[in-house]
């Protein structure tokens, strides 16, 4: 009895070491497994495509596609914006004589602060140029349709610019003995030295109609100096940027505020002011700036009656001081 209860004590006490024993031994197999495996599907992902990387592959591919299509449609529509900006200046600007419209820093890039975010990426260079591209698009976009807009309203105002717009001659022509020029004289009749002639001397008898050559409010009226300067004078403003003077007059028939439409007389030809024989001296005024009266006598003349015209032009008068 004494040595079978020492045997079973024995083995009861051995039982719990090798338990301990078989699951380091379990655990550390199973560790290893898994450091074999990591090591296995780190040298496969290297080496070979897994389903996910060819998967990630295929939507990268179709991005840049995508972003490759985007950038040709990109610039297909700022070529298309192009064409109206130039037709914009050169065509629908140039018809109702208006300069182009200017927008402080429209056409200047954004900082590169703007797309730092974009930065440091294997397709970088390809998102960054695409948004910049979109950027300028947009801004170029939108320069466009406020000059649109802009000329639309030009537009509504189409008929009333074509009545405005000094466009005949401001006496009659079977009335004009003689035309002198516009522009820098070589001797002036008076202080016989090189000045500035600001429009055209149209001479004639005393007391021929002179008639408004657009649509126009008096903007003023002017008895002028005896024997100095314009004499008496109409200037008439008519919108759109257009002014025209009537000087030298014998009569003026009417007064600062009265509209007055084109064809009707405002005056008589005389010679007041520093005049030495009676003629009218007519300036048209663009944008505040003198302009040739000349290229608007050109609307209502023949090729014929303009090449005339310039054939005889004198550029020494002996009429004014103006």
């Amino acid at each position: 009895m004494g040595v079978l209860q020492k045997s079973q004590t024995l083995t009861s006490s051995e039982n719990p070491e090798k338990v301990r024993m078989a699951r380091y031994a379990l655990l550390r197999k199973i560790l290893l497994g898994f450091i074999v495996i990591s090591v296995l599907n780190l040298a496969i992902s290297h080496l070979f495509y897994t389903p996910k990387m060819w998967s990630l592959g295929k939507r990268n591919r179709e991005l840049v596609l995508k972003y490759g299509i985007l950038q040709d449609r990109i610039r297909t529509l700022q070529s298309r914006i192009d064409e109206v900006h130039h037709r914009d200046i050169y065509v629908y600007r140039a018809l109702f004589s208006v300069d182009s419209l200017s927008l402080n820093g429209v056409y200047t890039p954004y900082p590169d602060s703007k797309y730092a975010s974009l930065q440091g990426d294997e397709y970088s260079s390809l998102m960054d140029k695409t948004w910049r591209d979109m950027d300028a698009l947009a801004r170029s976009t939108y320069a466009a349709s406020l000059s649109l807009d802009e000329l639309q309203i030009m537009a509504k105002n189409k008929e009333n610019m074509s009545f405005a717009i000094p466009a005949i001659w401001p006496i009659d022509r079977t009335q004009l003995q003689g035309f002198y020029a516009f522009g820098v004289r070589s001797k002036h009749p008076i202080f016989k030295t090189r000045r500035m002639h600001k429009g055209v001397d149209l001479s004639c008898n005393r007391g021929v109609p002179v008639y408004a050559t657009g649509d126009a409010v008096v903007q003023m009226t002017d008895e002028g100096m005896r024997r100095r300067g314009y004499g008496r004078q109409v200037l008439l403003n008519h919108d759109f940027g257009y002014k025209t003077r009537y000087a030298h007059l014998n009569k003026i028939f009417v007064k600062k505020g009265d509209r007055v439409t084109r064809g009707q007389i405002i005056g008589e030809v005389g010679s007041t002011g520093g005049s030495t024989g009676p003629h009218l001296h007519y300036e048209v005024i663009y944008m505040g700036r003198n302009v040739n009266p000349v290229n608007y006598f050109n609307k209502n003349m023949t090729s014929d009656e303009y090449k005339q015209l310039m054939e005889n032009m004198k550029y020494n008068t002996d009429l004014e001081t103006e």
